[in-house]
């Protein structure tokens, strides 16, 4: 099997901090706190590497402060009886998300569209 000679090279940034805040976010519906530890983790990390990987600690924070704000939509939602549904959609936005911007992480490159308030 050939190994990729971009992943052997000294001075390829690590890719784990990212991943690590993608599986935080992705864990937010199994335990509650842990998309507020990503995004803290994101800020840290914001602007501290190569221009696409701080593409990616910007679609992460603005993955939690939109998904948070969808979440509370979401929530008013289940007054009128409709808020699961929101909550399934929620639910598929943020591993739409969370895999696309770890396609793109993987291959070393930016998030597409990440101003986007949809994928």
């Amino acid at each position: 099997m050939a190994r990729d000679p971009v992943a052997d090279t000294p001075q390829t940034p690590d890719t784990t901090m990212p991943l690590v805040v993608y599986i935080l976010l992705l864990a937010g519906f199994v335990v509650g706190i842990t998309p507020l530890i990503g995004v803290v983790i994101a800020y840290i990390y914001r602007g501290k590497g190569p221009e696409w990987k701080d593409a990616h600690y910007r679609y992460q924070i603005r993955t939690f402060w939109v998904g948070l704000l969808y979440s509370l939509g979401a929530v008013a939602l289940s007054l009128i009886g409709i808020g699961l549904l929101a909550m399934i959609a929620l639910a598929a936005w943020l591993i739409v998300r969370c895999v696309k911007g770890m396609m793109a992480l993987q291959e070393r490159r930016a998030p597409d569209r990440v101003a986007s308030w949809l994928w």
